[in-house]
């Protein structure tokens, strides 16, 4: 398992890091990205999203469960899970089909649904230091392997 930290001292740098996360992203992959809320999560995701040529507005997809983009060089499925109430749900909107297939999905909140996620993923960790400003992140950034 290797482990990356990258410290982020602006929106803009956090960006900056989902960006180049999405320029080298390949078919199939999985990240899961925990933060509590207000720690830049749309953000890395936004970044990601245009590292991957995604031009349209990317939203958290909070209500939906899953928003898919399509119009970047790799199929974006982006999860919000934070409202999920059981891993069946995401039976119910076919998860498999997204995170098992040709593009690249991200999964927010994933910590709470741990038990489906494949085997290989990259977990994406965002945290707050207010003693380092506030602005401040620590992203880490762990390729996962069961």
């Amino acid at each position: 398992m290797s482990i990356k930290v990258i410290e982020s001292f602006s929106p803009e740098d956090t960006g900056k890091v989902g960006f180049e996360i999405g320029q080298q992203a390949m078919p199939g992959q999985v990240f899961t990205l925990i933060g509590d809320l207000g720690v830049g999560k749309t953000v890395f995701t936004k970044g990601l999203a245009a590292g991957l040529g995604i031009t349209e507005a990317v939203s958290s997809p909070t209500f939906t469960i899953v928003q898919v983009y399509e119009d970047g060089r790799l199929p974006f499925y982006h999860f919000d899970v934070y409202r999920i109430g059981d891993v069946e749900e995401m039976d119910e909107i076919g998860y498999e089909d997204y995170i098992y297939g040709e593009g690249v999905s991200l999964i927010e909140w994933a910590n709470l649904i741990e038990e489906i996620l494949p085997e290989k993923y990259c977990r994406i960790t965002i945290e707050k230091d207010l003693e380092k400003g506030f602005d401040y992140r620590k992203i880490t950034i762990e390729e996962i392997e069961a």
